[in-house]
């Protein structure tokens, strides 16, 4: 009963502040009359108090996100369900869900009375236009009377959460460089090298087809030696992500780094459909390999709350993608390069790996000591370029997609770009 005394809204106080001013003037006055209007207006809001304080509904919500990850920019829909198991009907609700800021404002939905065991659903849509993982919850009820003079809140304790990841862009399908440095399950290579001698074997094992027994094998050491299957090659790529704060520029979604996001996750989820399995590494210490089948949501789960790191450096960065060099392709997206961080990713094409980098051109972003930063930025190109990296140029307002085609094999965009930034630093030096 004091819950549900300090429940009272401002119309049931206001019934008990007129009930007190009623009750003294008809004790000044002498008016009997005026008391019972004093006594009326006094226990309405106490009836009101005692029916919602004894109000125990039995409520059971469910909430479902649609969908439960969702690309910056994008709507997702929530829907509430609450369902009534008790046998007593319930008054008009009044729903409200907590959101963080950046999903907009609480909404309020009102559910009409449910029956017993009646069950109803509101729904309402939410937007971010930032990354990130978000909490939806805890929903809570607001009991009423029907004069509204009293109100109480309940809450349920469930919390759901919306992950907002980068944009995916799709990306026209071209012949990589360096497609061919790994191997593909879609592309499968005999073990055995040219010639009937030269062919791979292993000791008989209890099952094996007798049509694969290699003879001269046998012969040669006295044990019964069959050819090996053909075994499934898979191409690798490793995806590397600059995350350090100085080397991007702007803020918001606007910001070169969110550029560089998107950017990882579209190549990303599209090399997995091409097959490769995709590796992805980050300035910041994140690993994953993405080769379940599930290593595609645990990417963009990873991308939706990768931040930029102040301490993050090239050398951590080589550091970090080293640990396991599987060969085949690596795809770079960096920020802004000096000439000699540019001269250190040499150190990743060890294994006969391919290398391409998407240098970022910062200064694109935010303009200021714009021919000094080109300078700058056609020196590290160039640098890394010489570093055996195929550099792919990046200014502000390009898109990946147009990008994209300069990766194929063959192409003469790597070679025109690395001529033109050596043209740029010597111009600009002459």
């Amino acid at each position: 009963m004091r819950e549900a005394l300090r429940g009272l809204t401002t119309r049931g106080r206001s019934f008990l502040a007129a009930a007190v001013a009623a009750a003294v003037s008809a004790l000044i006055l002498g008016e009997s009359d005026l008391l019972r209007v004093a006594v009326l207006l006094g226990v309405l809001p106490l009836l009101a108090a005692w029916y919602v304080g004894r109000s125990r509904y039995k409520l059971a919500c469910t909430r479902s996100l649609e969908p439960a990850r969702t690309p910056v920019g994008s709507s997702a829909r929530v829907i509430l369900r609450l369902q009534n198991l008790s046998r007593l009907p319930t008054g008009t609700m009044l729903l409200e869900d907590r959101l963080p800021y950046a999903l907009g404002s609480r909404p309020r939905v009102v559910l009409e009375r449910l029956g017993a065991h009646q069950a109803s659903s509101v729904a309402y849509t939410v937007r971010a236009d930032v990354r990130g993982r978000y909490p939806i919850g805890p929903l809570m009820v607001r009991l009423t009377d029907p004069f509204g003079l009293c109100e109480l809140t309940r809450s349920f304790p469930s919390v759901d959460r919306l992950t907002v990841i980068p944009q995916v862009h799709s990306l026209p399908r071209v012949r990589l460089a360096g497609e061919y440095a790994g191997t593909g399950e879609s592309r499968a290579r005999s073990v055995a090298v040219h010639g009937e001698d030269d062919a791979a074997t292993r000791e008989y094992r209890r099952g094996d087809d007798l049509r694969r027994v290699h003879w001269r094998s046998t012969a040669r050491t006295g044990e019964l030696m069959v050819r090996r299957e053909e075994q499934p090659w898979e191409s690798r790529a490793t995806v590397v992500l600059d995350t350090r704060a100085f080397a991007h520029r702007g803020e918001g979604p606007t910001a070169s780094f969110e550029w560089a996001v998107s950017a990882a996750a579209s190549i990303a989820v599209h090399l997995r459909e091409g097959g490769y399995k995709v590796r992805m590494v980050t300035g910041s210490g994140t690993d994953i390999d993405a080769t379940e089948g599930g290593g595609e949501g645990l990417i963009l789960d990873t991308l939706a709350d990768v931040k930029s790191d102040q301490n993050s450096d090239v050398s951590v960065l080589i550091e970090n993608v080293r640990r396991r060099n599987d060969g085949g392709l690596v795809i770079g997206l960096f920020g802004a390069l000096t000439v000699a961080e540019a001269e250190l990713l040499s150190g990743l094409r060890g294994n006969g790996a391919t290398c391409i980098g998407f240098a970022i051109d910062t200064s694109t972003w935010v303009p200021s000591g714009v021919a000094e930063a080109e300078r700058e930025h056609a020196a590290a190109s160039l640098a890394l370029v010489r570093a055996g990296w195929r550099s792919v140029p990046v200014t502000h307002g390009d898109t990946l997609a147009a990008l994209w085609p300069t990766v194929a094999r063959g192409s003469q965009g790597f070679a025109y770009r690395a001529a033109m930034a050596e043209t740029t630093v010597s111009g600009v030096t002459r």
